[in-house]
């Protein structure tokens, strides 16, 4: 007796009419050029109520945007912004590295010991949790005016954010492909470099752009009080010669790069990391 086997369908079946289209499945979150408009709409309306108000005031301590842009545009020609944001991110990029390579080895020993997460746990704790201020009026403290208090400064900052993120990435290798190098006898650097390597990008990465987000404003802020370039430091300038709307337009600078660069970390994650969406 023969038995005919029947090849499943590869036409799609009926769509349950309960479920919404994929592309209303989340109404409440708007994507694409809709979420553009409705951020536009909202900085346009920011703009419109600074010039009611500052036409209001109509004090010099309140500047008009138009006159923010003016400066805006002035200190761009003049060199002025590269200048000084050349010297601010070199002094994170600086702090980072050192951030990294303490994160990394701190992160690994927590990931693979219970009494290494013991012992930093409070300290990284407190570290991660202290006022930006008393970040900046300690390095001004020890390291006086010059570029060591906000390099070290933001390396503390920083370093929290790597290692709780690395120790997590360790934690989540699988114990059994673990076993399974050792049964086959890798060696270490073959274990770091093909199952912890992969399994802790992603949440390097992560710290990384939570740890700029923070090192970033408490780098200026130590600027502001003890140094003698960058961003902070023409802020303070700005306000102790009362040129509030320089104050204000180097405030909007720092904005916009500081957003720039945001996004640019997260297309980074995005596209460096998508193959792990696509095993998700």
């Amino acid at each position: 007796m023969t038995q005919t086997v029947a090849l499943p369908s590869t036409a799609p079946g009926p769509r349950d009419p309960a479920q919404p289209p994929r592309w209303r499945r989340n109404p409440g979150r708007p994507t694409g050029p809709r979420r553009w408009l409705i951020s536009g709409s909202a900085l346009v309306l920011a703009i419109a109520a600074w010039m009611a108000i500052a036409a209001w005031v109509d004090d010099p301590i309140l500047p008009k945007p138009v006159d923010v842009l003016e400066r805006t545009v002035a200190i761009i020609a003049s060199g002025e912004a590269l200048t000084n944001f050349a010297s601010s991110i070199g002094k994170i990029a600086a702090g980072f590295a050192i951030a990294m390579i303490a994160g990394l080895i701190i992160g690994f020993a927590m990931g693979r010991s219970r009494f290494m997460t013991s012992y930093f746990s409070l300290p990284l704790f407190v570290l991660g949790n202290m006022p930006g201020l008393t970040y900046a009026v300690f390095g001004l403290l020890i390291f006086g005016i010059g570029p060591g208090g906000p390099i070290v400064v933001s390396a503390l900052v920083a370093t929290p954010f790597i290692a709780i993120n690395v120790a997590e990435g360790v934690r989540s290798v699988d114990g059994n492909l673990l076993a399974m190098c050792h049964a086959f006898e890798r060696n270490r650097v073959d274990i770091l470099r093909h199952l912890y390597l992969p399994a802790v990008a992603t949440f390097v990465f992560a710290g990384v752009r939570y740890g700029f987000a923070m090192a970033w404003k408490v780098e200026a802020l130590t600027e502001v009080f003890g140094a003698s370039d960058g961003v902070g430091f023409m802020i303070r300038k700005a306000y102790q010669e009362f040129q509030v709307d320089d104050m204000l337009a180097w405030t909007a600078l720092f904005v916009i790069v500081m957003i720039l660069m945001e996004r640019g970390l997260a297309y980074l994650e995005t596209r460096l990391f998508a193959w792990r969406k696509d095993l998700g």
